[in-house]
Parts: structure tokens; C-alpha cells; sequence
């Protein structure tokens, strides 16, 4: 199998998903580079473990009345879907359109909207927006339940549009005021839910039920408006369908999906692709898919020169790690922990600081969160009774013998972790580390078990490199 080619569908796992495997590579390799984007692009309904044998096991994720529950429940989604792409595209929106639980308060309304994006995330981008501005969570958030004809709230109308959809300097005062006057009447029912949250109490025997979107036509706007140069009597999916036909809505959603799946800069390369996704965009009514297509399939995707220049997110590290060691097979306490070692590296799932998002990069990285990295990923790559270790001790107990070289150790090594590559001076402290024990004895039951240990040192360190950290 051509090396190069396992190299490039590493690279586009990484970025399209959370890595993968070499056996995983392999097989993806074999179908072909422009077969697997298709593939990732047209996810099933395959899902790794069901929600109702996690719900059966942890009823807390069930009620999902605590934040590490609801963070515990979609780790386990992401550690095990089989349909990567789509859930880096939940992710993808969770991050954009971001909506926190410290406000919300509501787990159920939070995990539905991230249900949401996982219909709606690689479909229309106008679509995606009418869910989202139908969506109880952001409803709440941006404080839409509080806009009413007589008294217009601002808030959702404004971040829609510079935030979720076309950037400052690209409409007026006047057009936010416009656009917020035809989402009145937008809300959600059983929102009896925000006065009892005084007396903390609840009126349903298992916690709280989701709220659900209601249009009230009696406390919506009806007079005429005039938005971004068209002028009628618009309702909130009207001015949903004025903002998707935009170019710098065009511009503005190709320019993120450029950001988080190829550099977090604009730079040299990214102009003349993203004019090819707006191209795309528009052809194909507002795809996402249709735009992705073009983005993976491009050169300048698949040029060396962007290759692990990312810094992965602290969930993109976590679940990395997670879907290498393996050990998600069945609902685990460990995956809540999983969650929750996230926050601790400084992204809180399913938390947002802000309307903003977080802040993406090098950002990441500082030196208390690069001790938590380091850490978690030791720890499940340092553990050999770890399915995907186990795998990856097994792989160099067959290919090397009874006897194996430091260098060809550290190859297969960073091969099994998903075809890692990484500096010859890296590579050099590698092999450097464990060859003052000599060469990997993997014959007598002794020795191998010392051997053992040996390759899981070298995993821990591998988890410590700047090459681990990057995507």
C-alpha cells in the first residue's frame, strides 16, 4: 500500500473526524480517497452504542439534570460514531452557534439542539439557520422568548447576523431591528420551567421535560419591514431566505469551514479555495455537504503545507485518544471523566464562555492545559489492557520476532497511532528514550512482559510530543 496515500487519509480523519487507526487507514485507503469523502459525507444510521443501553445503564444521562451527565452522554457519541463527520460538524456548530448551558439550565432543550445539528449539520445552510432560530436553547439563550411586538429584544436578531451568518459590516442598525421585529412571536412552551428555577422545584416526577418551539402569531410583528433592501411583510423564515442568498453570508460560512478544517489563518491558499466553495454554495442551494466536497477534495486541503498545523481542541484531543485506546465499548463511568478532563483542558462541553465560541488555536495551548493534555493521553496510551493498545502491542509482537530495534519499535509505534508523523529530531529523542535498554526482547513470557511495559512507555511519550498535539 503506497505510503503517501496512507498519509493523506490520515490527515483528512484527522481533520474530518478525530483520527483513525492504521487499520482503519487501510481499509479507507483501499476504497479510495474520493470514495471515503463521500462516505463521510453521506453518514448512516449507525451509531455506536445505542442511547437507550447508556440511558439503561446511567440514568443520569437520561435526566441529564447535571452538566457533566449531558457532557458524559455526547462523548460517547463522539468516542464511538461511526459516522466521524458528522459528529465534527455538531461540533463544528456547537462552536459557531454557540449556546451555553450556565444560561440554559435545561439539559434536555441543550442535548436536543445538539440533535439538531446532527440532522440539520450537513444539509442547507438556510435550513440549518430556520432550525436554529427555531431552537428552544438559542431561544432562551439570545433571549427571543423576552422580544415581543410592543417591546422588541434585539439580541437574537443581531447575533444572527453577526455572529451566525454575515459578520460586522455587512448590514445596519436598522436592518438588526428589522430582522428582530420578524422573529417576534417566536418562543417556546413549558417555560413554566424559568419561574420554578426560584423556588427550585418542579412539577414532573423525573425531572424536566424538554421545552419545544411555539409560534405565537398574536405577539408577532405583522407590519411591514424593510430588510437588506427588500421590503415586505417578513416573518422569521423570510429573512432566513434574504440572509442565505447573500454573498457575505456566502463567504462568511466558507471562511469558517475553512478555519476549523483547514487553518485557523486565511492564508496563502485559502482565498482562491474559498472562492471555489462560495461557487459551490451557491449551485447547489446552500449545501454544506456540497461545499465540504469541494473543500476535501481540493489541493490545497491536501497540500503538506497544511498537514498538522492545527492545535487540536482540547474534545478533539480527548476523543482522539479515546477512539485509539478503544475502551469505549460498553457505558462507562469513564466517559463522564472523559468529558470533564475537557474542561480542565479548557473547553467545557456543551459550555461556551460566550456567544462567541471559543477561541481556537494556539490559544489551547498554555501550560497548565498542555500538563492535562499530556496526562490524558498517557494515561489511555500507557495503558496495554486497553483494547487498541493491546492491538498495538500485538502488531509489533507479530511484525518484529523475538527481537526488535528501538527505530523499527518507534515507527510501528507512531504508525498503529494513525500514520503519525513526525520531525527526524523528534523521531531521534524517541528512539533515543528507549534504546538504553537495548533492543525489545518479545520471546520468553519475562521479557515480553518487560517489553510490554517498554511500548507503553514509548506511547506515553509519544502522547507528549508537539506532533500528538497537532492535527
Amino acid at each position: 500500500m503506497n505510503n503517501n496515500d496512507v498519509k493523506l487519509m490520515a490527515h483528512l480523519m484527522r481533520r474530518a473526524g478525530f483520527g483513525a487507526t492504521r487499520k482503519e487507514l487501510d481499509t479507507r485507503v483501499a476504497k479510495g480517497y474520493e470514495a471515503t469523502v463521500e462516505e463521510l459525507l453521506k453518514p448512516d444510521a449507525s451509531q455506536g452504542i445505542p442511547d437507550d443501553v447508556i440511558r439503561r445503564y446511567h440514568p443520569d444521562q437520561a435526566e441529564l439534570r447535571i452538566i457533566e451527565s449531558m457532557g458524559g452522554l455526547w462523548m460517547c457519541r463522539l468516542a464511538t460514531s461511526t459516522c466521524p463527520l458528522q459528529e465534527k460538524m455538531v461540533l463544528f456548530w456547537h462552536g459557531l452557534f454557540a449556546t451555553g448551558e450556565l444560561k440554559v439550565q435545561q439539559g434536555k432543550t441543550m442535548m436536543s439542539q445538539i440533535d439538531m445539528f446532527r440532522r440539520q449539520g450537513l444539509g442547507s445552510f438556510q435550513d440549518i439557520l430556520i432550525a436554529l432560530s427555531k431552537d428552544p436553547a438559542m431561544i432562551f439563550w439570545l433571549d427571543n422568548n423576552d422580544s415581543h411586538k410592543e417591546s422588541v429584544n434585539e439580541n437574537y436578531g443581531r447575533e444572527l447576523l453577526e455572529l451566525f451568518s454575515m459578520g460586522i459590516g455587512n448590514y445596519t442598525e436598522n436592518d438588526v431591528n428589522e430582522a428582530s421585529r420578524a422573529f417576534t412571536g417566536w418562543t417556546i412552551q413549558n417555560n413554566e420551567y424559568m419561574s420554578m428555577r426560584v423556588h427550585k422545584a418542579s412539577i414532573w416526577p423525573y425531572g424536566k421535560i424538554a421545552w419545544q418551539f411555539e409560534y405565537n402569531p398574536d405577539d408577532h410583528d405583522a407590519g411591514e419591514k424593510t430588510f437588506l433592501g427588500e421590503t415586505g411583510d417578513f416573518n422569521g423564515e423570510d429573512i432566513v431566505r434574504i440572509i442565505a442568498k447573500q454573498p457575505a453570508t456566502a463567504k462568511f460560512i466558507c471562511d469558517r469551514l475553512y478555519q476549523f478544517f483547514v487553518s485557523n489563518q486565511l492564508g496563502e491558499g485559502a482565498k482562491t479555495l474559498t472562492e471555489q466553495m462560495m461557487d459551490s454554495y451557491f449551485s447547489s442551494g446552500y449545501d454544506v455537504s456540497s461545499v465540504l466536497r469541494v473543500l476535501f477534495n481540493s489541493d490545497h486541503f491536501k497540500s503538506l503545507s497544511v498537514r498538522s498545523s492545527n492545535y487540536k481542541s482540547p474534545i478533539e484531543l480527548v476523543v482522539g485518544t479515546l477512539r485509539i485506546a478503544d475502551n469505549i465499548q460498553w457505558p462507562t463511568l469513564e466517559i463522564r471523566e472523559a468529558a470533564m478532563a475537557a474542561s480542565y483542558m479548557g473547553q467545557e462541553i456543551l459550555n461556551p464562555p460566550s456567544v462567541e465560541g471559543w477561541h481556537e488555536g494556539q490559544e489551547w495551548i498554555d501550560s497548565g492545559a498542555l500538563v492535562e493534555r499530556v496526562n490524558f493521553a498517557s494515561r489511555y496510551l500507557g495503558d496495554v489492557s486497553n483494547p487498541g493498545i493491546r492491538k498495538i502491542v500485538e502488531t509489533v509482537n507479530s511484525t518484529e520476532g523475538t527481537s526488535a530495534s528501538p527505530e523499527n519499535v518507534v515507527d510501528t509505534c507512531l504508525d498503529m497511532l494513525g500514520a503519525i508523523e513526525v520531525t527526524d529530531s523528534t523521531r531521534t529523542c524517541l528512539i533515543d528514550h528507549v534504546a538504553t535498554r537495548g533492543n525489545f526482547q518479545l520471546g520468553l513470557s519475562e521479557e515480553q512482559v518487560e517489553s510490554e511495559k517498554r511500548i507503553a512507555g514509548l506511547l506515553m511519550m509519544i502522547a507528549s510530543t508537539q506532533e500528538y498535539q497537532m492535527a
